[in-house]
């Protein structure tokens, strides 16, 4: 576990997606009274996926049983720290069912052939545009890195109850931070895919591409520059959204929260800070 102070992506994003939210889970430190089913899916899925690739990497079978196995002591795992919450329509059975039917349609695809790292995390410097070193570094967690055609490929694994336009990888955060990070580490520029297992009511895989220039890599060091300074100065804030309110286990002190009950509770000592 790294416990030197450093960004991950999950960090920005979650501070771009509300301050507010950032301040309760990561330095507030509230307590999540459940886990939201989607999250449960989701880290079901990529565990399964890694199992399942960690078996193509040493050249063993990996059948639909084991996969599926792999799926559900993650569940099984995730059920034992937290009650999962579901959503309206949906229960355990058909979440599980749901998540079993998109791992047996990406073992329909071809394979990666020359994998290189699976969920290897890489911890790197970020730089500015102005050619200057962040204190704290950015740590990234590689889902799956693989050759293919000498090329070096970033392959990202999301479940979405939709499909994805081609400006959200081309514009997102996370590709920046995987490439940033693999040039670091391999001093190779990587493309990233972006496999987005959609759970629709019949399963699709939608699979994306992106790359990063060098002004991308170093603004996302202003980004991350910039979000330091917010933090610094306490700028923490509700941001009221549909996707952002659906299923938050913040939303009841979120709703009791105030701009003013917030600055007393920081003149009374509250630390800030942030965790992984």
């Amino acid at each position: 576990m790294i416990t030197r102070p450093h960004w991950s992506y999950s960090q920005l994003s979650q501070f771009m997606r509300c301050p507010l939210q950032y301040y309760f889970e990561r330095i507030a430190k509230l307590p999540k009274p459940f886990l939201p089913s989607g999250l449960v899916l989701g880290t079901a899925v990529h565990q399964a996926l890694a199992e399942y690739h960690r078996r193509l990497q040493s050249k063993k079978s990996a059948t639909r049983d084991e996969v599926r196995t792999a799926f559900l002591e993650a569940w099984n795992d995730a059920e034992k720290e937290k009650p999962v919450q579901f959503r309206n329509g949906e229960n355990r059975q058909k979440a599980q069912d749901q998540g079993i039917a998109l791992l047996e349609l990406y073992q329909e695809q071809p394979p990666p052939k020359q994998i290189v790292a699976i969920e290897q995390s890489m911890m790197v410097p970020l730089e500015n545009s102005r050619g200057q070193f962040l204190e704290k570094p950015l740590v990234a967690v590689v889902d799956l890195l693989y050759r293919e055609s000498q090329e070096l490929v970033v392959n990202e694994f999301k479940t979405s109850g939709r499909r994805f336009a081609d400006s959200e990888v081309d514009n997102g955060l996370q590709a920046s931070a995987y490439v940033h990070a693999v040039l670091q580490r391999y001093d190779e520029r990587a493309r990233v895919r972006y496999t987005i297992l959609v759970k629709s009511k019949s399963p699709t895989i939608q699979n994306l591409e992106t790359a990063r220039t060098d002004s991308d890599l170093t603004r996302l060091g202003d980004i991350a520059e910039a979000i330091e300074r917010a933090i610094a100065s306490e700028v923490f804030y509700p941001v009221e959204t549909p996707m952002n309110c659906s299923g938050c286990p913040f939303f009841r002190p979120c709703r009791d929260w105030t701009a003013k009950s917030h600055s007393r509770a920081n003149s009374n000592g509250h630390a800030v800070g942030e965790t992984c």
